[in-house]
């Protein structure tokens, strides 16, 4: 049964308001997943929308990426399946025959982050004054894992290619406030509203179709993401993330967007089981002794088993 909550403006823009009511934060797993595709199946039976907005209804995060307990848990072909399930979630953003926005407040980390980049324009909001910064990028690598939903294709067509290759590779991520120019279309001010600024941002892109795949290496940009590879390989140490991280930017330039995210899964799949990724997994997930999953103030990935 569909449960995140949805409406429909009489204009015709839809908005999907992401929650996990069972959650503290809002997380990729294979809950939110399936509600994902159910909300999907429901948009399909309807008039086509006019504008689609992304939000989260959680107050501390938009979301904090995929729960990284339950991928630990899956064996290989289970995980393939689950990302599997995952980029086929996302996908049905990047089809709809509208102009797309994620509202992003607080933390989209990894996965979260790759499911708003999957909508035509991202549109931010500042913390309020005194508040921890918020946090956004593809920390992955920092776990010894690579991003398994496009993140490596997406983030350099929208910021400065090398900045996204280095930052990726490395698991680096940025304060909202600091994030590179071009991974927001706009960042509001703390108090604003976030979604009238999305309503104004369909309309003003009203006539915009859907291209099929989101904003990721294509034709357009592949000479100058090619060229930022080859400057920032020499500079970035040879980890199996890291090189993981080059090799599925190398096939998205080579053979595309189908190609590269495929090679995302077999990499994120494959990299579980080295030795640097176990030591940090094995870390992230251990128990303290209150019995519950210790939990970093910015999980790398997602958030550590809810308790």
């Amino acid at each position: 049964m569909l449960t995140l909550r949805h409406d429909r403006s009489a204009e015709g823009i839809v908005t999907l308001r992401l929650a996990q009511p069972h959650r503290p934060v809002v997380v990729l797993d294979k809950w939110l997943l399936e509600q994902l595709h159910l909300f999907f199946d429901w948009l399909g039976t309807q008039p086509r929308p006019t504008g689609f907005v992304l939000m989260s209804e959680n107050p501390r995060t938009f979301v904090a990426g995929a729960d990284l307990a339950e991928i630990d848990a899956l064996d290989d072909a289970s995980l393939h399946a689950y990302l599997t399930e995952g980029a086929q979630a996302f996908a049905r953003i990047s089809r709809l025959e509208c102009p797309s926005v994620a509202c992003v407040h607080r933390t989209a980390l990894g996965g979260g982050l790759e499911l708003a980049m999957h909508c035509d324009a991202l549109i931010a909001q500042r913390a309020p004054e005194g508040e921890k910064p918020w946090r956004v990028g593809l920390p992955e690598a920092g776990l010894g894992l690579c991003p398994g939903w496009g993140g490596t294709q997406m983030l350099p067509a929208r910021i400065d290619p090398a900045i996204a290759i280095r930052a990726t590779a490395l698991g680096t991520t940025w304060s909202l406030d600091e994030a590179p120019a071009g991974l927001f279309d706009e960042i509001l001010p703390s108090g604003a509203d976030l979604h009238a600024a999305a309503v104004r941002s369909l309309k003003a892109n009203s006539g915009a179709g859907a291209p099929n795949l989101p904003r990721a290496i294509d034709a357009s940009n592949a000479l100058e993401i090619g060229a930022a590879l080859r400057a920032v390989r020499g500079t970035l140490p040879a980890t199996p993330a890291v090189n993981a991280v080059l090799e599925a930017v190398e096939i998205g330039i080579a053979e595309g967007w189908t190609a590269a995210i495929a090679a995302e899964r077999r990499l994120l799949v494959g990299l579980r089981h080295t030795p640097q990724a176990r030591e940090k997994l094995d870390a992230f997930l251990k128990k303290d002794g209150s019995g519950k999953a210790a939990t970093p103030a910015a999980g790398p990935v997602g958030t550590s088993r809810p308790g």
